[in-house]
């Protein structure tokens, strides 16, 4: 809680300080002290008040330093909220803080989560999209043996499935993979978490054809940014 004397006190000293400001802009000789250096309490406290995802580069910039530096602090964040309730979870090139496996009963008790359940084809579509990604429907279809579309939409809604870019295969198809929302729901911090399969169940999500449909693709990110890919 502010102190509402100490506050007014400090505002009137500040009212007495000349400050000069340069033309233009603000005074080049004042330096924010945030700036050039990452902590991880700072990292901590970024990334909970963000909306979304960050890109590792994306923080590289606003704390005004390398990806070095950036990587060394998701480091030491990761193994400091190891044993919290909140998780560093990693995907690709972004980062996110969402809630411990363990607390998850309780939490969906309390957003109602719980109710939400997902169907043997979905759970099965987003078994393979989460194994094979980047996978395109026609994949996806050639695997279960059966028309995915419906399926697919409504992973997409639920948004435990994503579009990361197209394939450069005819008709340029979209290409699906996981997200975030997908880590949290299962609770893992990145797809290296997922189980092993057995060999029977990795060889029924072999599809030699579709080998060439993911050939040179490009994530979407980076294809909208370069304008190299359709969205």
């Amino acid at each position: 809680m502010i102190d509402e004397t100490a506050a007014g006190e400090l505002a009137a000293i500040l009212d007495d300080v000349d400050v000069p400001v340069a033309p233009g802009g603000p005074d080049p000789t004042v330096v924010d002290p945030g700036v050039g250096e990452l902590t991880e309490r700072s990292l901590e406290a970024l990334l909970f008040v963000a909306e979304r995802p960050l890109a590792r580069r994306e923080i590289a910039t606003l704390a005004g330093v390398d990806r070095d530096a950036v990587d060394a602090a998701l480091g030491d964040l990761e193994v400091t909220l190891r044993d919290r309730g909140i998780r560093l979870i990693l995907s690709a090139d972004r980062v996110e803080l969402a809630t411990a496996p363990e607390a998850g009963a309780l939490i969906a008790r309390f957003v109602g989560a719980d109710a939400v359940r997902l169907t043997p084809a979905a759970l099965e579509t987003l078994a393979i999209v989460a194994y094979r990604q980047p996978v395109t429907k026609a994949v996806i279809e050639r695997i279960r043996g059966v028309d995915s579309d419906y399926t697919i939409r409504g992973l997409l809604h639920r948004r435990l499935v994503t579009e990361l870019g197209r394939s450069d295969a005819p008709g340029r198809p979209i290409l699906y993979g996981t997200g975030f929302d997908f880590l949290e729901r299962f609770g893992l911090t990145s797809l290296d978490d997922l189980p092993s399969l057995d060999a029977d169940v990795a060889a029924r999500l072999v599809d030699p054809e579709g080998a060439a449909a993911v050939a040179g693709w490009v994530p979407q990110d980076d294809a909208t940014r370069d304008g190299s890919a359709d969205a």
